[in-house]
């Protein structure tokens, strides 16, 4: 509601100068260099596979998206008017997801049970942007490129040995890479360039730290709630508002 309520103001106030014939910030194109800053909400994810190996107590595993959000500052590279390189370094996620687990006890009762993983991600997102010609004031553009991420707030040194069920943590690396793609528009205003996008981030790394080929080397046992998944990769929709001067 915020967000949207900013956007609206931003518009609100800068309406005139969007659709005047004059050309807002007519020699932006002509820095090499453009220093920002990146307010974002993010939906996080996992693209799961599953597997419940030696019991038939597991009925169902879901993943649950959540809510979130990211900031960074933003420097963008200006090849041409049209192609750019951007970095947000460093970038600041903050994001939550939820597993949650469907199985019979042993009175053979339906339990449902729950996993909030939550993480704070220190990001180094390197894009690529190609954008359109302006037309007056607006442009169009797309992104792709590569994502690195450390979690400042793993969990892997948690001990589940012992540990109550409802205690018990479902452990992720500490690290993440992974693409992402998307795109946006380009709002020249009076005295900055304001961009509204929507980004697609795809983990190509499997993020379930006790998995079925590194439990043994790390010399740790996952937990049923470990074991029931084979595989956690990320999925990570963002939407964002840059601020360019």
């Amino acid at each position: 509601m915020i967000k949207k309520a900013f956007l609206y103001l931003l518009l609100l106030l800068n309406f005139s100068n969007l659709l005047s014939q004059s050309d807002n910030l007519s020699q932006f194109d002509d820095k090499f260099l453009h220093f920002g800053f990146a307010l974002s909400s993010n939906t996080a994810g996992f693209h799961i596979e599953k597997t419940f190996p030696g019991s038939d107590s597991m009925a169902s595993v879901l993943v649950n998206p959540k809510s979130g959000f990211s900031l960074g500052v933003v420097t963008s590279v200006n090849i041409n008017p049209n192609f750019k390189i951007r970095f947000v370094l460093p970038s600041l996620s903050f994001q939550e997801r939820v597993i949650e687990y469907t199985y019979f006890n042993a009175s053979n009762q339906e339990i449902v049970d729950s996993k909030v993983l939550n993480s704070t991600y220190l990001e180094f997102p390197v894009l690529l942007k190609f954008r359109t010609d302006r037309i007056h004031n607006f442009a169009v553009y797309s992104l792709a490129g590569f994502r690195y991420g450390i979690d400042m707030n793993s969990n892997i040194d948690v001990n589940n040995d012992g540990a109550s069920l409802q205690d018990q943590v479902i452990k992720l690396s500490k690290t993440d890479f992974g693409a992402e793609v998307g795109g946006g528009v380009d709002l020249f205003l009076k005295y900055f360039k304001l961009g509204i996008e929507l980004k697609l981030g795809v983990g190509m790394k499997n993020m379930l730290y006790l998995n079925q080929n590194n439990a043994a080397s790390i010399n740790e046992t996952p937990t049923n709630f470990e074991s029931a998944i084979q595989s956690l990769k990320s999925r990570v929709w963002t939407f964002s508002f840059t601020f360019e001067g």
